[in-house]
């Protein structure tokens, strides 16, 4: 089954000229028009046929899980931002019932236009990252329309809307040593993902700049879950014990908290915790979590307009799809962090 690209191929034009004949769009020579029609009665398309190929104002959201709040969170910025520009929105749980690359095929079945993926596959650590790499690159190749939000793949010629990780860890081990603390953890998620890879190593920066060691022993990795937060913390427990730590996320700072209190610990009398996510229980958790808040709403309309721009027929084509585009965390200070 072809796609858009192998359409453009065979009838020697480019693949927004092929949408701009199956949207009706002005401005295209009647040779050319003719010589796409005559391409497309030809190959088996998809299929879906050509009707697919044409508007449908609806576009896919892939998010990798419900539980966390945060995914809900895009989910619904991403759906609302859409929505104002006058599309549908088909929502994808990409860890549930259905893998990501199922939901894709339904995705492309049904017709949609474009797909923003939040977290996706080529982000997960237990991926094999050339596989992955070069499936993305195979859509692409097809004429899918696409834009990662937190994608972590500057390897992929996609757009990819980010938060600066880097910072939030700096920002994070920063707020700790002017309260004082020293022997600052990191409840980090695991090891190969790039978000934890990024907040390390603006955590040791921070440390660094301070004039402390960012001792490996102060790094303990977990799932990104308030289980793999908890575990974590046990592991930094049972060694010599740091007076605060930063999480990955929020839901693993819960987890720390949690084990901490299981241990006779108190937050923060005993042990500082800052988070990283902003979800909405962080500011109703005994202590309320400090934490590091993700510009969701912000990211949410960089990412719908990028994907929008590239569904334009009309609109200015970039001579390549690489495109990033940072935001930065903001502190949140709350009850969970105190002076040393």
């Amino acid at each position: 089954m072809a796609g858009l690209a192998e359409i453009a191929e065979a009838a020697g034009v480019s693949v927004s000229t092929v949408s701009r004949v199956l949207n009706r769009k002005s401005g295209i020579a009647e040779e050319t028009r003719q010589r796409v029609l005559d391409v497309l009665n030809q190959l088996p398309h998809t299929a879906r046929g050509v009707g697919a190929l044409r508007r449908t104002g609806v576009i896919g959201l892939l998010v990798p899980e419900l539980s966390n709040p945060v995914f809900p969170a895009f989910a619904e910025a991403l759906e609302s931002r859409a929505s104002q520009a006058g599309y549908a929105s088909l929502l994808c749980n990409t860890r549930a019932a259905m893998s990501e690359r199922e939901y894709v095929q339904m995705l492309q079945a049904r017709g949609v236009e474009g797909m923003i993926f939040v977290s996706p596959e080529i982000a997960n650590p237990d991926n094999d990252e050339r596989r992955t790499r070069g499936y993305y690159e195979k859509l692409a190749r097809e004429g899918v329309r696409m834009v990662f939000v937190n994608g972590g793949a500057p390897s992929l010629d996609v757009p990819d809307i980010t938060v600066d990780e880097h910072l939030a860890g700096h920002t994070a081990a920063r707020h700790l040593l002017e309260l004082g603390h020293r022997r600052i953890g990191f409840v980090s998620g695991p090891s190969r993902a790039l978000p934890s890879r990024l907040k390390r190593a603006g955590w040791a920066a921070a440390l660094e700049e301070a004039g402390v060691e960012p001792a490996a022993e102060l790094v303990a990795h977990g799932s990104f879950s308030a289980e793999g937060g908890a575990e974590a913390m046990s592991r930094l427990l049972d060694g010599p014990q740091p007076t605060a730590v930063l999480c990955s996320s929020d839901v693993m700072a819960l987890g720390a908290m949690g084990e901490a209190k299981r241990r006779g610990l108190s937050t923060p009398e005993d042990v500082s915790v800052v988070g990283f996510d902003d979800i909405p229980l962080a500011a109703y958790c005994q202590p309320a979590l400090t934490t590091l808040a993700q510009p969701i709403r912000d990211m949410a309309a960089a990412a719908v307009d990028e994907l929008l721009r590239q569904l334009d027929p009309d609109g200015d084509e970039r001579g390549s799809t690489s495109f990033s585009r940072m935001f930065r965390p903001s502190l949140i200070v709350r009850e969970s962090t105190r002076e040393r």
